[in-house]
């Protein structure tokens, strides 16, 4: 039985030395092999003590393909199993005294790994083949594959599975009509690109893949980016994602949840706005939106601090002369109770109120002054000059333009008054 990992093993005196470990693990060979009388383990032997031929923890590098082997029986003093869905555990020997931390593993092939080791430390009969104290040949450790490029739809494995050391897919012109989801067994993927396909939906399961930093969708049939992706593990994950060529006409508000963004690359869709709350991607610093149907930029758009920016070949409109005015007098029940949630911050879900309410938090408007509003305010627009929220701007149009129409909202008339010189 064999496991295919990283390890890292970790010498609990060092502490007591002054001493640190490097910090770093290295491609292994895991087996658990049945110890004969020529057999001679060059780690943790502790003799005999019961059993004839007790199972053995051997463990081989591309540098030491022999192994080092570790006596399993009573010899375990503790499993750490917190991340084993993350491909991530720890066996802690009492002799010698060492940890044997192992990580980018296959999380179903560690669960069983586990389990026979359990087994091992126990002095139970393990079921499963046992390897033998021979030396790993080189062609074991070229599974460790981390980058797998296709480019083509003959190319595209169809009976056998993606490697699941993965941290770099990419399958482009493969004419993939849906996500495959074999790819959400690849917990180490980091950067995945499914440009040039047909793709017309992603699953919400791509939310799972907690280390994916890069995301490339270009030139596909994306007709939205769902909410459930948006409030799934890439928001702290995600870095870069590429929408360019779909045909996306809107996305969700809780896009903007997706805060560890650095660039964003829309061009080529059907957009006719963004998310309200655009200015809380505030780690953003690449955003293309080029050839859409924009025609106007939301309020939260000033707050953002861009290097490079393209809006080229969208539909602005020209700025209202006249603000549209939408205040009610006195303030409904509802108006006032979404103030006092979202100026006092109090947390709020499905759970708690019905999800139309949500909704309504989740779109409501911001003022000038900072506070809130939804159904009650004053519209109005202006033109912004781009070079006040990014360094480099691509021209709005072919006329050498770089002002764009920005709509704002104001709680109350007064707001507006104070406000109306930037709406001249």
């Amino acid at each position: 039985m064999k496991l295919h990992c990283e390890v890292e093993v970790v010498s609990r005196h060092l502490p007591a030395l002054g001493m640190r470990n490097r910090g770093k693990g290295v491609r292994a060979v895991l087996s658990l092999c049945q110890q004969t009388p020529r057999s001679q383990p060059r780690a943790g032997a502790r003799g005999d003590r019961g059993g004839p031929h007790p199972t053995c923890l051997l463990i081989s590098t591309l540098k030491d393909k022999r192994g080092t082997c570790y006596e399993l029986k009573e010899n375990i003093e503790q499993f750490f199993t917190k991340f084993m869905d993350e491909g991530k555990a720890t066996v802690r020997l009492k002799e010698p005294p060492v940890d044997i931390c192992l990580s980018k593993a296959n999380s179903s092939s560690l669960k069983s790994f586990l389990s026979a080791v359990r087994l091992a430390h126990r002095g139970c009969d393990i079921e499963v083949p046992l390897s033998t104290f021979t030396p790993v040949k080189t062609s074991e450790f070229e599974k460790f594959k981390t980058k797998m490029v296709i480019t083509s739809k003959k190319d595209y494995p169809l009976s056998k599975n993606f490697p699941y050391s993965l941290e770099h897919l990419q399958t482009s012109y493969c004419g993939l009509v849906r996500f495959d989801t074999r790819m959400l067994c690849l917990r180490n993927l980091r950067k995945l690109d499914l440009s040039h396909n047909h793709i017309k939906k992603l699953p919400a399961t791509v939310g799972d893949l907690i280390h994916l930093q890069e995301l490339n969708l270009n030139d596909n049939h994306l007709e939205s980016f769902s909410v459930a992706l948006c409030q799934s593990t890439l928001q702290t994950s995600l870095r870069s994602l590429d929408l360019s060529k779909n045909k996306i006409k809107a996305l969700p508000v809780q896009f903007c949840q997706l805060r560890e963004l650095t660039d964003l690359k829309l061009d080529d869709n059907e957009l006719i706005r963004f998310p309200f709350k655009m200015g809380q991607l505030t780690k953003l610093r690449f955003l293309s939106a080029a050839r859409n149907k924009l025609p106007f930029l939301p309020s939260e758009f000033k707050n953002l601090s861009l290097e490079y920016l393209d809006l080229f070949g969208n539909t602005f409109e020209q700025p209202e002369v006249l603000p549209l005015i939408m205040l009610q007098t006195p303030l409904t029940l509802l108006e006032s109770s979404a103030q006092a949630v979202l100026c006092n911050r109090i947390p709020y879900g499905s759970h708690i109120i019905p999800f139309h309410l949500c909704q309504d938090l989740d779109t409501a408007k911001t003022c000038v002054c900072g506070r809130f509003c939804l159904n009650s305010f004053i519209q109005g627009t202006t033109t912004m000059n781009l070079h006040s929220v990014a360094h480099t701007v691509v021209l709005v149009d072919n006329m050498g333009g770089t002002e764009a129409p920005v709509i704002s909202y104001f709680c109350s008339l007064a707001c507006y008054v104070n406000s109306c010189d930037l709406l001249k």
